[in-house]
């Protein structure tokens, strides 16, 4: 039987980077996948998230409806992915020069790390606010706090990770159930809940934020099953990747739908404040921000965890190097992490507004890179990779990969007569009374494009190809 923490298998701090993850280093069950995913969804930002569906318009019972129906999408394409990680043994976005070339892969990593950027700095503003109100200080100390403890977990890396997401998801359900119960218990829920009727663009307006929820974990989510042992079953990754992330959005979405529909304005003006206040006596606001940092911390690791190894991949793709030294290491995660509390300090007060139109911008851009990836490894490779040349610009997937990168230009390009933000309204969109369809077109049409234009340019292996030295250990 595999265990998680195998004696002697590795020293308290991560080694591995971006380089393979020998057999001899692999453990753990895919049940690690399922805490971990549970615990970084049942979070106060992914409340937020099912808020913003009923501030922006739909009936609380029409939105959970919806937020189910793109949880259930997104999670699908990314449990896929997640299930790419024990095979390969290879962060996600090292695996995409496949797609995109040893240099071309950096265009959406770039798109990647500023994504991480934007949740981690959101997620320390609302973590922040917990820690200040736990602590009684100002805000701002209550972000570089969290914003340090974010460093301890993400420089200790994978295990800790791990273990920080089973904590979050004993506490998110102990928490979020309480303020579940409170809800009904507080509010006369059935009063506000089904009074309006169907309407088909605040339903997909649900629809697109519960699948970008999803959607955005793709890039960084194999980070965390590559790990595993290479014998792992690909359905085991994927239900037990799935069942974590779906459940736990779905369960923090749904609290978020139904405190915004009893609250009305008291939860748009603080988010933070309002659920301390649900949760009642002052001992258990207290425990209940408590929650929401321990929540917050799971993942925020994973967004200064991969922003590290997103960062790092972009380095390497010109230095040809696939190791750092512990101190380089920790000075990326260190840097990242000062970068987005510096950015959570400055933060907008138009915080919901900013965050929903934060959250469909990066579904445009995430959703072609999905596209591909996925296309490519399952349709195209069929699950071979040749993964010393991934590391090499002169080898078999080269510098540039000219067809994924049109696919995924025009990807992104199709979307925009189909958005509708804030700053812009596409022609397609007021024709459809604006409902927000464009992840759905970017995803399908973007498929479409690059399957019959890869299978005649693309050159995968016969079979798998690992590092002849893939044992050796890490310098």
């Amino acid at each position: 039987m595999q265990h998680d923490h195998p004696p002697g298998a590795a020293p308290a701090v991560e080694r591995r980077t971006i380089d393979v993850i020998p057999d001899a280093e692999r453990h753990g069950t895919p049940r690690s996948q399922f805490t971990l995913w549970f615990g970084a969804n049942m979070q106060i930002t992914a409340i937020v998230d099912g808020a913003l569906a009923v501030v922006f318009g739909a009936d609380a019972l029409w939105a959970i409806v919806a937020l189910l129906i793109g949880n259930v999408l997104g999670g699908v394409v990314m449990a896929l992915h997640s299930a790419q990680g024990p095979r390969l043994g290879l962060p996600q976005m090292i695996s995409s020069r496949a797609q995109f070339g040893v240099f071309g892969a950096v265009v959406p990593l770039v798109l990647v790390v500023l994504m991480y950027l934007g949740f981690a700095a959101t997620g320390s503003v609302l973590a922040g606010q917990a820690l200040g109100r736990i602590l009684h200080v100002p805000a701002t100390a209550g972000i570089l706090l969290f914003g340090a403890l974010t460093v301890i977990v993400a420089v200790t890396g994978y295990r800790l990770i791990h273990t920080v997401g089973r904590i979050a998801t004993v506490v998110g359900v102990c928490g979020l159930g309480y303020l579940l119960i409170a809800v009904f218990t507080t509010y006369d829920v059935g009063a506000v809940v089904g009074v309006k009727p169907f309407e088909a663009p605040t339903f997909l307006l649900a629809v697109g934020l519960g699948a970008a929820w999803q959607l955005t974990f793709g890039p960084y989510v194999a980070d965390y099953s590559r790990y595993l042992p290479r014998s792992t079953p690909e359905s085991a990754t994927f239900w037990s990747t799935f069942a974590g992330s779906v459940i736990g959005s779905q369960w923090a979405m749904t609290l978020g739908a139904l405190i915004a529909a009893v609250s009305g304005d008291a939860f748009v003006g603080d988010q933070v404040g309002f659920v301390g206040e649900l949760a009642g006596p002052a001992a258990v606001a207290l425990l209940i921000y408590l929650v929401i940092v321990v929540g917050k911390l799971t993942v925020n690791t994973l967004n200064a965890y991969g922003g590290f190894m997103c960062l790092l991949t972009t380095v390497t793709a010109f230095n040809g190097r696939s190791r750092i030294s512990p101190v380089a290491r920790a000075l990326y995660i260190v840097a990242f992490t000062a970068v987005s509390v510096a950015v959570a300090i400055m933060a907008s007060a138009d915080f919901l507004n900013n965050f929903k139109n934060f959250v469909l911008v990066l579904l445009m851009v995430f959703t072609p890179w999905s596209a591909i990836n996925l296309t490519d490894y399952y349709r195209i490779s069929k699950e071979r990779v040749d993964i010393p040349a991934l590391y090499d610009p002169s080898g078999r997937y080269g510098r540039w990969n000219v067809p994924a990168l049109v696919c995924y230009a025009f990807g992104v390009l199709i979307q925009i007569p189909f958005l509708a933000q804030k700053l812009y309204t596409g022609p397609v969109t007021e024709l459809l009374g604006g409902a927000d369809i464009s992840w759905i077109v970017g995803l399908v049409a973007t498929a479409a494009l690059y399957y019959p234009w890869a299978r005649r340019t693309a050159n995968p292996p016969a079979e798998m190809i690992y590092p002849s030295a893939e044992a050796a250990p890490a310098r």
